[in-house]
């Protein structure tokens, strides 16, 4: 069916033979994008204007399409934006009348509509007063009618915005800051919203407000094809959901890629990413243009003023005052602002350029002028290989600038400087990352990490293998496989490339590979294990390297999201790598068997034995953090019970059942001096980390007292939280991963080591610990990493004997736990 077939179906049939005709459109695959927006659009105009024509109009009316319909982008379940247009002279009544028949058959289709009726005089007004309104009357489009009338509204409405240009776009401004504030930015969300999010639909129709304006124009390149993109996908949402949706939801993002006829979620994120970076980029330039020409118009008249009105000292030949210049680096200078290239700069002849104008503008927490980073993309040379000195200087003062660095960043990167200088750099560009502890897409995320470890230089020797292992420590996300292994041989080639020697190149490929080690070992190995310890200085190999990647390691957490660090993690890392230190300084680590609790640990354990029955503590106020640190998570409960069977789920259990999060969990079995007096036998201390999941605390001795209760049999912890689930069933979401378990090589000659990885949940670790339980094992120590809605869970287990598990055996287990989980 053709177009003009569709449109005369249309005016034939009425609302019903629009309704076919919009279904059939909107199943055309041949026809997608703006092919189908613009039919769309044209089916119902034609369906709109006929509406209008059988209603007889008087004279003097029109029918507007205004906003995204006036620009003819509907996309399927998109709102029809539409204005009644009259010259007053028509009777009210009838007026009414004929909105009435032109809006009822809309609603009667199930479309939304936002729709007014006003004379010009009105909607010249009310745009005055409601700046979204002077926005979609920018976009004015005749339907039917008094084509004459809406030219008039037009022409009026865009000078108004042109007169009143320096009030309404700071207006503007500070609406899409509020917006983007509140929505995030569109190209680092996982389930982002593709109109109101920054970088996306909004904010390109705001560059379009801004150009109207004639005060400043968006950059183009890729502008257009960018929005493209992001009302495809838009489009694609609205066919695969059924519903006017913007957000795109992870449970939605596949059949939307599928539609869209990519390969799959990722590549459609990455689509979307690509695009709103362009968008946000675009929006970065434009504002500051606006903002410095704003600002030069209102010091105009203060200057005429000051000059009396006439022309004086101090003006070039163009009668315009002199623009200072002033020198940041050799052929930079900053000027009105920004950083600019000197008179004399020559890019074609100073390969390192692009980065000393870059440095020199982070330093100088000052934007590259977009003319500037043009100019550097389109004429200066490659840098040679390996780099030259001071090009490897120039990028570690890059990245040693703080947040400056982030913006300075992204322009290099919008005109492809950034992929010159790294190639491996254009595999990890806008690609998103699928676990939610991450705010970052991967590129994003290594500058960050750089920023966070501009701020930790000071702790270590050698400041420009931080910030450099920094910026590549994930670079190995491009590649399949383990990306801190794929890391490890392209850090190798970068370092290389940028003029590392053959010592450097080692120590920053050593850290880009064990960028994990101690953030992994410190929250889920016992660091009382003398193997634990061993393992990680042999990876490590020198202190030098050691101090490193205790830096590296903070950086990297700090800039993966609030669920990433803590004191309480701060002070595991640390601990290890006090332990670490002194393996590598040549000590001998001590042994755990012969190591003394503490003295709150001691205390517990002698009223525990004393009293046969548990012994808690708990800290409801946390130990005070040094200035800037993170806040722990949850607050300490140690408990001291006589060592017995079932101790892990009871406790776990007893817990979940006060709603109380672990956090972190530390158990291990204490063997008191028989000088105590406190009687004899091993006492189990449990040393956690608990947060409630909302309200407050529980009192202390509720948990002991439904401890006892657990422990004895009076308690049945599976049936109430059976209950609980039942009466508070969890939201339908995202269907997570089934749970892993998997025997850890840990070289340990104190247990077995057993990894769980699930999702977090309320009574996991009670389910971990009646299923070693059932298995006979007896667990020597647990510790608990919980990571936004991720467990990772490590386990020391051993025979009731205290003998480690068999290979066979240990796998049988591993087996037996994962079913248990499912």
């Amino acid at each position: 069916m053709t177009s003009l077939e569709v449109s005369e179906e249309t005016e034939d049939s009425g609302p019903g033979g629009y309704a076919a005709a919009r279904l059939l459109l909107l199943h055309e695959k041949e026809r997608s994008g703006p092919p189908r927006r613009a039919a769309l659009a044209r089916l119902t105009d034609d369906w709109l204007a006929a509406l209008f024509a059988a209603a007889a109009p008087p004279r003097g009316v029109a029918l507007v399409a205004v906003g995204g319909y006036g620009r003819a982008e509907l996309s399927p379940r998109s709102d029809l934006d539409l204005l009644l247009l009259h010259d007053g002279t028509a009777d009210k009544a009838a007026i009414a009348a004929l909105a009435d028949r032109i809006w009822y058959p809309v609603w009667d289709l199930g479309l939304a509509l936002d729709h007014s009726v006003r004379t010009a005089a009105e909607a010249r007004a009310t745009a005055a007063d409601d700046l979204k309104v002077h926005l979609g009357l920018l976009d004015a489009r005749p339907l039917a009618g008094d084509h004459g009338l809406v030219a008039a509204l037009r022409t009026t409405v865009l000078a108004d915005w042109r007169n009143q240009a320096p009030r309404r776009l700071p207006e503007l401004d500070a609406l899409c800051r509020e917006r983007a504030e509140r929505m995030g930015e569109l190209q680092f969300l996982l389930e982002p919203d593709l109109k109101e999010a920054r970088g996306g639909l909004r904010d390109a129709q705001a560059l379009r407000a801004v150009a109207a304006s004639w005060v400043a124009d968006a950059p183009r390149e890729g502008l257009d094809s960018a929005r493209r993109r992001l009302l495809d996908a838009r489009d694609a949402l609205h066919l695969t959901t059924g519903r006017a949706t913007d957000r795109l939801a992870l449970q939605e993002q596949d059949a939307v890629a599928a539609e869209l006829g990519l390969l799959d979620a990722d590549t459609l994120l990455r689509e979307v990413y690509e695009a709103a970076r362009t968008i946000s980029y675009a929006t970065d330039v434009t504002w500051r243009e606006v903002n410095r020409v704003l600002k030069a118009r209102s010091a105009r008249p203060r200057l005429r003023a000051l000059l009396g009105g006439r022309g004086g000292g101090g003006r070039t030949a163009t009668g315009k005052p002199p623009v200072e210049r002033t020198p940041l680096a050799e052929g930079v200078v900053e000027m009105d602002g920004e950083v600019v290239l000197a008179r004399t700069a020559r890019p074609e002849r100073d390969p390192v350029l692009p980065l000393r104008a870059a440095a020199a503008a982070a330093q100088s927490a000052l934007p590259i002028s977009l003319h500037a980073v043009r100019r550097l993309a389109a004429t200066a040379t490659p840098l040679p290989v390996p780099w030259p000195a001071e090009a490897r200087e120039e990028l570690v003062t890059l990245l040693g600038a703080g947040e400056a660095t982030v913006p300075v960043w992204e322009a290099l990167e919008a005109e492809g400087i950034i992929t010159r200088l790294l190639p491996d750099w254009e595999r990890v560009r806008c690609r998103p990352q699928r676990n939610p502890v991450h705010t970052w897409t991967v590129d994003r995320h290594l500058v960050e990490t750089a920023v966070r470890a501009s701020s930790l230089t000071r702790r270590v020797g050698r400041p420009d293998l931080l910030l450099v292992a920094a910026l590549l420590h994930d670079i190995g996300k491009g590649w399949p496989g383990d990306h801190s292994v794929a890391g490890e041989t392209i850090a190798r080639d970068l370092a290389t490339r940028i003029g590392f020697d053959r010592a450097d190149v080692v120590t920053l490929a050593t850290a880009v590979r064990h960028h994990l080690l101690l953030v992994e070992t410190a929250t889920r190995r016992d660091l009382d294990d003398p193997a634990t310890v061993r393992a990680v200085a042999t990876a490590v190999g020198t202190v030098g390297t050691l101090e490193l990647l205790h830096a590296l390691t903070e950086a990297d957490a700090l800039a993966t999201g609030p669920a990433a660090w803590s004191a309480w993690r701060a002070s595991l890392v640390a601990d290890l790598v006090k332990r670490v230190a002194g393996v590598l300084a040549g000590e001998t680590p001590p042994d755990p068997e012969a190591a003394a609790p503490s003295a709150e640990q001691e205390r517990l354990a002698i009223e525990a034995l004393r009293t046969g029955e548990p012994v808690l503590a708990l800290h409801t106020e946390p130990v005070a953090a040094e200035p800037e640190e993170p806040e722990p998570v949850g607050v300490e409960l140690v408990i001291a019970l006589p060592d017995q069977p079932g101790v892990l789920p009871a406790v776990a259990g007893v817990l979940a059942l006060h709603r109380l999060t672990v956090r972190a969990a530390d158990l291990r079995a204490v063997e008191l001096p028989l000088d105590l007096g406190a009687g004899s036998g091993p006492v189990l201390v449990l040393d956690w980390r608990v947060a409630a999941e909302y309200g407050s605390l529980p009192e202390a001795a509720r948990l002991r007292a439904d401890l006892v209760r657990a422990l004895d049999g009076s308690l049945d912890i599976p049936a109430r939280l059976a209950e609980r689930e039942a009466a508070y069933p969890r939201r339908r979401g995202l269907t997570a991963p089934p749970p892993r378990v998997t025997v850890a090589a840990a070289d340990s000659r104190l247990a077995t080591v057993i990894e769980v990885r699930a999702q977090d949940a309320p009574g996991l670790l009670h389910r971990i610990g009646r299923a070693l339980e059932g298995a006979a094992v007896r667990v020597r120590s647990a510790h608990v990493s919980t990571l936004g809605a991720n467990a990772v869970d490590t386990l020391y287990v051993t025979r009731p004997d205290g003998s480690l598990l068999p290979d066979e055996e240990a796998i049988d287990l591993a087996r037996a736990l994962e079913s248990a989980l499912r």
